[in-house]
């Protein structure tokens, strides 16, 4: 990697809950992740962790602090210009795959290129490309309740990279597999990470896979502790 301008940048980033008592669910974090960086999320539960992923992922709005992605400050902009970038730069994986049950995999994959307004042919292609990269050309046409665990979130790791994202956001991607099944999802997404050339940040509460990272960056009680 080079000393480029980081990919996404957080300067005293700060989210505060109000429900009768405040509550600093992020406070005051700086961050740097630079292009093609794999970074593991640590902490302990009500840390601060997913509210740190929710607004790197632009699925929520900071209290104040500067949030820069690709060198644009997403806290300036407009809600029809954070949901413009989160579809075109942001890719996600979450702990449950939350795939469309009645639909292929092939058919799970391509929904987000439909909708991006890709041909069907051109959807199509693509979709069948990434399954065969994440090792599931021979279940294309299975349905989520005809695949196990790991192969579902195979194709959610699929969907997540159809449209190419820039950067990918990991909550728990394994939390939901049995340890060798998480292993190897884990592996997956790393090997992607230096193929694709993508930024990955993964939360996880398992540290030997944190351990494979780049970088870990733990937190605690809201704040960055450790780098």
């Amino acid at each position: 990697m080079t000393d480029e301008c980081p990919i996404i940048e957080l300067k005293n980033l700060t989210k505060v809950y109000k429900d009768g008592v405040e509550f600093r669910a992020l406070d005051n974090a700086n961050l740097r992740i630079k292009k093609g960086e794999f970074v593991a999320i640590v902490g302990p539960s009500g840390s601060g962790k997913s509210t740190l992923m929710h607004l790197i992922g632009l699925l929520d709005t900071p209290t104040s602090g500067t949030l820069l992605i690709d060198g644009d400050d997403v806290t300036k902009m407009s809600d029809k210009e954070r949901s413009g970038m989160r579809n075109r730069m942001l890719g996600f994986v979450f702990q449950y795959h939350h795939l469309l049950p009645d639909f292929t995999a092939l058919e799970n994959v391509m929904m987000p290129l439909l909708i991006a307004g890709k041909s069907r042919d051109e959807s199509k292609g693509v979709a069948e490309k990434i399954l065969k990269d994440v090792g599931l050309e021979d279940r294309m046409d299975h349905r989520p309740g005809e695949l196990s665990g790991g192969q579902n979130q195979r194709v959610a790791v699929a969907r997540a990279l159809s449209c190419s994202p820039a950067i990918v956001l990991g909550d728990e991607p394994t939390g939901n597999l049995d340890t060798k099944t998480g292993d190897l999802i884990y592996e997956l997404l790393r090997r992607l990470n230096k193929e694709y050339n993508q930024t990955f940040i993964v939360v996880t509460h398992n540290e030997d896979l944190a351990g494979k990272a780049d970088r870990i960056v733990r937190i605690i009680d809201g704040k960055i502790t450790d780098q």
